[in-house]
């Protein structure tokens, strides 16, 4: 056993500042669902692959466990009221937010500062988490400020 609790594990991490970006789908049902993440990696250029870890305890789980497809929007240093909307535990999280329909119907943001669609190619048990790793089938990227997150908090 490690000498090291959850929270000092978590404390520890919080020093690594990443990007924030929104992570979206559809349920079998063909509604539109999302969540805000900071587990958002490059896997591989050749083939493009990347790569985002969902918790297995929170609502979308389920979905996002057996979606297709998705996209992410990687977040632009004015978009913090995005990032904190769809962490939100809320049902609709699309109720008055504008979206487009990409490859296989997946919601797309029109605010971005680049945005991935992807096929699920394998999904990797992570312990309390799942790895979802796709392949970029296309994207779009516009040069901007990113929104960073680190040590609890959104940063610059």
């Amino acid at each position: 056993m490690p000498d090291f609790d959850a929270r000092q594990l978590r404390d520890a991490l919080s020093a690594f500042a990443t990007g924030v970006a929104v992570v979206t789908a559809r349920d079998p049902d063909g509604n539109p669902f999302a969540m805000t993440v900071n587990s958002f990696t490059t896997v591989s250029l050749e083939p493009p692959l990347v790569l985002w870890s969902v918790h297995r305890g929170i609502g979308p789980f389920d979905a996002f466990n057996v979606a297709s497809h998705y996209a992410v929007h990687v977040l632009h240093a004015g978009q913090e009221d995005v990032a904190r909307h769809f962490a939100q535990d809320i049902d609709d999280k699309f109720a008055g937010i504008p979206f487009d329909s990409g490859i296989e119907g997946l919601p797309l943001l029109e605010d971005f500062t680049a945005r991935f669609q992807c096929r699920v190619e394998q999904r990797l048990d992570g312990g309390d988490h799942v790895m979802l790793l796709g392949r970029v089938l296309d994207l779009d990227h516009r040069p901007g400020e990113p929104l960073v997150f680190h040590a609890g908090g959104f940063r610059r």
